[in-house]
């Protein structure tokens, strides 16, 4: 009878830490994982510019649990005119759609170690980035529309 009782209480626990490391786990990697940057636009003061896609560039932004990096490219290896190389990385907190960056690390130094405010939404494969870039210093006010695709 002990043992019954025992192995039942063991089973039960194990099953509810399944279930709340699964439902923390859902909520917390919703955007883990490699996403390509397919469109990008940059409002400034009511004129709109499609900043992306450029031919022969790839971006990716990548996220963990609390970590995010972003990387662009030319597809050329680093040769010719149209060479370039950015990157950036810091950590990031999101709740319910309010998504806040803190750009620890990044190739254009006057922007390290900002903070930006952005909605942050997920639909099917796509994650869509948008809000306010700002930073007085540099003379930057502009609102970025970034749609990334999930990587497989």
């Amino acid at each position: 009878m002990k043992i019954t009782l025992l192995a039942s209480v063991l089973a039960f626990g194990l099953i509810s830490c399944n279930e709340k490391t699964e439902t923390k786990s859902e909520n917390k990697t919703s955007i883990a994982g490699t996403w390509s940057l397919v469109s990008s636009k940059v409002i400034t003061k009511g004129d709109t510019v499609s900043t992306f896609p450029v031919k022969g560039q790839e971006m990716i932004k990548l996220f963990n649990d609390d970590t995010f990096a972003f990387f662009k490219h030319d597809l050329n290896g680093g040769k010719g005119e149209a060479a370039i190389f950015d990157s950036g990385a810091g950590t990031y907190e999101l709740k319910d759609g309010d998504y806040s960056e803190h750009l620890a690390y990044c190739n254009y130094r006057d922007w390290e170690n900002r903070d930006f405010k952005f909605k942050l939404r997920v639909q099917n494969d796509s994650l869509i980035q948008t809000g306010i870039e700002k930073i007085d210093s540099l003379n930057i006010n502009q609102e970025i529309v970034e749609i990334y695709v999930r990587k497989k």
